[in-house]
Parts: structure tokens; C-alpha cells; sequence
């Protein structure tokens, strides 16, 4: 997979894991990256999928409504190449925190829901429910940050509320920060996604 790696500057730092919306690329949440926690190694990781010329880390049939075998299919092939990842870099596969935006964010729900174990944490920037009606793992230990806008046109307020039901229900300690706007990542959110991360990482 097309990607960046940035070490930490210290022994045992975090690995922000970084993806991007549609139509990004691996460098795109970088400044974010970067005020959440300066010191972290960051991985930044490009979509395979192409649509209409724009990077994707799944396909979907139309606007909110996924390909779920695709999903699926493309999850666990990200697992895969975080676990080389880890071994090709050195760092600690147990201490990935994704940082992802909009389809960026709803892939990092996607290796929660799928893949047991993947991810120590995750900030999610205006993510959907990736997939219903399956059970998820234990997901006990694993500290979610959910940014949501009252006025989101892609993704619903009820969608935020669903997928902080379904994680909190899998044991999983979630804080989700409202907006009174749309999809687009503001400084304000990007502020207490900072305090949050600092408090709990």
C-alpha cells in the first residue's frame, strides 16, 4: 500500500495511523497528526480505490451506502499491512491509534468492528456505521474519540449516535464531541481532540 512512516521520537510512542477522506492522500491529516501528539510516529496510508480519479479505502454503491464484501475485503488487507508494517518499522503493533476523517474514519471503525485487537484507539473525524447486524469483538480497553456535526450532510447525527451505541455496547470507552455544523473538520474539534488524546495516551 502507498504510505509514509515517521518514527517517533521516543522509545514506545504511539503510532498514529492516519486516514484520509475522499480524495486524499497519506500526507493529508499530517498537520492534524501533528498537534495531536508531535512526538508520535505516524504512518499515513493512501486508499487503493479509485473513484472518479479519487483515493478510497473502500467502494460503495452510492453515497452512504458501502460494498460490504469490498469493505470487508479491504479491512483486513489494511490488518495485514500494519502487521508488516509493524515488523518492517519496529514498532509496537499493539500501540496504533488511528487518526481517520470521514471514509479514512469510517475504515478505522471498520478494523474495530472486524479485526479483534487491530487498534489501541481511535479519533474519528464525521465517521457512518461501517456494517450492521454483525456481532462485534470484545473491544474492552479500546478508547474511541468520535467528532460528529449537528448539520452533517453526508453523515447523519443519527449515524454518530448508532456507532457510539454498538462500540459502547462491545466494551469499548467512547467520547463523542458535537458540532453544530457539517463534515468538515473544524479547529474547535480538532482542540478537544487534542486535550482527549493528551488525557488518555
Amino acid at each position: 500500500m502507498k504510505h509514509f512512516y515517521r518514527r517517533g521520537k521516543r522509545d514506545g510512542s504511539p503510532v498514529l495511523l492516519l486516514l484520509h477522506g475522499t480524495g486524499g492522500n497519506e500526507c493529508d491529516l499530517l498537520p492534524l497528526a501533528n498537534i495531536l501528539d508531535p512526538e508520535a510516529g505516524v504512518l499515513g496510508v493512501r486508499g487503493e480505490v479509485s473513484e472518479n480519479g479519487m483515493a478510497r479505502f473502500f467502494r460503495r454503491i452510492r453515497e452512504g451506502v458501502f460494498d460490504v464484501e469490498d469493505l470487508v475485503f479491504r479491512t483486513r488487507r489494511l490488518a495485514e499491512f500494519l502487521d508488516s508494517a509493524a515488523e518492517q518499522y519496529a514498532f509496537d503493533r499493539k500501540r496504533v491509534i488511528a487518526v481517520g476523517y470521514s471514509n479514512g474514519a469510517n475504515m478505522a471503525a471498520s478494523l474495530l468492528f472486524h479485526i479483534p485487537g487491530s487498534l489501541k484507539g481511535a479519533l474519528l473525524f464525521h465517521p457512518m456505521v461501517p456494517r450492521r447486524g454483525i456481532p462485534l469483538p470484545d473491544l474492552s480497553g479500546t478508547k474511541v474519540w468520535i467528532a460528529a456535526g449537528e448539520a452533517d450532510p453526508i453523515c447523519p447525527k443519527e449515524e454518530a449516535e448508532e456507532l457510539e451505541s454498538l462500540l459502547r455496547d462491545a466494551g469499548s470507552d467512547v467520547t463523542v464531541h458535537w458540532e453544530k455544523g457539517g463534515h468538515s473538520i473544524k479547529k474547535s474539534e480538532v482542540e478537544q481532540a487534542r486535550q482527549w488524546y493528551q488525557k488518555q495516551f
